[in-house]
């Protein structure tokens, strides 16, 4: 996917996560007002933090897009991990933690629910909010999965922006079910608990997603490579010139969703002079960026002669020059 169209697809995602989160936090305020339920309450809580989460993820994306700097030659595409990285944190303190820690007071102390039926018609209209999110969310990464298994698509993917909301409304709609099922025992079956024993029940589940989403970020963060895709690709482009002997090694970096660094190692046949080195270094460069619109920097090394050759690459632009 072309990097314009990844950015403006996980900004669509990201603003009907966050329209969908804003109205059903709000809802979900006035149900627990107005009936007390431990539950309701949690579902707010989630709902206010999910809210803030896409804020965070909207300003990562935007600072994401500021242009290279003295202090930054590469960008500030990992500023989308970064932040991607602290809504992890808050689903984790804000979203599971405070959840388990309402729930367990409420077992403790179990309270009625007064006007169960304000609840189901909150976690119903919860429903059709967080499902058209979801869906949103859900077209977004199946251009990005292209038919892989849906764990390993986003153990694979690059884009936290797409994958944090979709796992976000995921675990929204399992917690609705969830507090769906508390309400119901506590005011039509008259299980005291059940309402506390649902909010740690939610709870559970956010610090899953949390740990989850916490690991796959980190993993960006500390320099994840590009797809084994796209290195095949190069490797084998590289392989079939008839200008190189032994393709070395082909390292990567994603520097953003829409952003890889490549660095390839290449011996060159002995009978090229060092003037057809340099061209073929400027040609490989340009034919790698070929590959995957994504790969803006290529840097090429001899690795007969030891000589570096950078290519620093601007979308939709050649090589510069040196």
């Amino acid at each position: 996917m072309a990097a314009t169209g990844t950015h403006n697809s996980s900004t669509t995602v990201v603003y009907a996560a966050l329209a969908g989160n804003l109205a059903i936090a709000a809802t979900k305020f006035v149900a627990f007002a107005l009936t007390g339920s431990s539950a309701m309450l949690t579902e707010a809580i989630h709902s206010s933090v999910d809210t803030g989460n896409q804020g965070l993820l909207l300003l990562g994306l935007a600072r994401a897009r500021k242009p290279p700097s003295q202090t930054h030659p590469f960008g500030h595409g990992m500023e989308v991990y970064f932040w991607a990285f602290v809504v992890a944190l808050l689903i984790f303190a804000l979203g599971g933690a405070f959840s388990i820690y309402e729930g367990l007071l409420k077992i403790a102390r179990p309270e009625p629910i007064e006007r169960a039926w304000i609840n189901f018609l909150v976690i119903g209209l919860a429903v059709l909010f967080e499902g058209g999110s979801f869906l949103v969310a859900w077209k977004a990464f199946k251009v990005v999965r292209k038919g892989t298994p849906f764990f390993r698509a986003i153990r694979g993917s690059k884009d936290p922006s797409i994958f944090a909301v979709l796992l976000e409304d995921g675990a929204a709609l399992a917690g609705l079910a969830i507090a769906a099922l508390g309400v119901a025992g506590s005011a039509i079956l008259g299980i005291a608990w059940a309402d506390g024993a649902a909010s740690v029940a939610i709870g559970v589940l956010l610090v899953g997603v949390a740990i989850f989403l916490a690991n796959e970020t980190r993993s960006l963060l500390t320099g994840e490579s590009a797809s084994p895709r796209i290195v095949e690709a190069v490797r084998d482009m590289l392989a079939a010139d008839p200008r190189i002997d032994t393709v070395a090694e082909v390292l990567s970096m994603h520097l953003g969703p829409s952003e890889i660094l490549l660095g390839v190692t290449l011996d060159f046949h002995d009978a090229l002079t060092a003037g057809e080195i340099e061209d073929a270094a400027d040609d490989f460069a340009a034919r790698i960026r070929a590959i995957d619109p994504r790969i803006t920097r290529v840097f090429v090394r001899s690795g007969r002669a030891r000589a570096a050759y950078a290519r620093p690459l601007e979308p939709n632009r050649g090589p510069s020059s040196r």
